[in-house]
């Protein structure tokens, strides 16, 4: 099963500056442990504040109890909270591969109006991965690549039910820890 975590990091007052540093070292050794067994897919960073530090991943695990214990198993975890979102496969899901790729990619949160039909996503270029939330959670999430938001707004907007759509978009930009980059520093 594939989740969406955002995660979010807040240190302590007074943490001595060596000491985030090593947290932060233990954390990318182990983010490379996760990623080399298969639980974390990706990491992205979506748009940040002065401060802070936040971090939305795709981790797979088999069941929430698994999933947990990575998370658990991660060293940022003792400054952290997560939002985990489970994940349900989407019928129209193109599985392209979720490897970074050139243009910048974005995740969208879309819900229907009321009485709506579901758009037919096939065929969608930009599309990467598509996925369902949980029996009873409203919303399609996707992760598209395109060149800019506007090529995103005019992709979604080209679809019939856009009138009824609500989207929320998060531009996501590399993480230097993501399993899927090229050159990791």
């Amino acid at each position: 099963m594939e989740y969406l975590v955002t995660m979010t990091t807040r240190v302590p007052a007074g943490t001595p500056d060596q000491t985030v540093e090593d947290v932060r070292a233990r954390e990318t050794v182990r983010g490379r442990e996760l990623a080399e067994r298969g639980h974390m897919l990706r990491l992205w960073r979506p748009p940040l504040g002065p401060g802070e530090w936040r971090s939305i991943g795709l981790f797979a695990a088999g069941g929430d109890a698994e999933l947990e214990k990575i998370l658990a198993s991660m060293p940022l975890r003792i400054w952290r909270t997560d939002q985990v979102t489970p994940l349900v496969p989407h019928p129209h899901d193109p599985a392209r591969p979720i490897a970074p790729a050139r243009p910048p990619e974005f995740l969208t949160r879309i819900s229907l109006a009321a009485g709506v039909e579901e758009p037919d996503w096939r065929g969608q270029d930009h599309l990467v991965r598509l996925w369902r939330r949980p029996a009873g959670a409203p919303g399609t999430l996707g992760l598209w690549r395109t060149r800019d938001a506007g090529e995103l707004h005019a992709t979604l907007a080209s679809l019939p039910q856009y009138a009824s759509m609500t989207v929320e978009t998060t531009p996501l930009t590399g993480h230097p820890n993501d399993p899927g980059a090229a050159v990791r520093p």
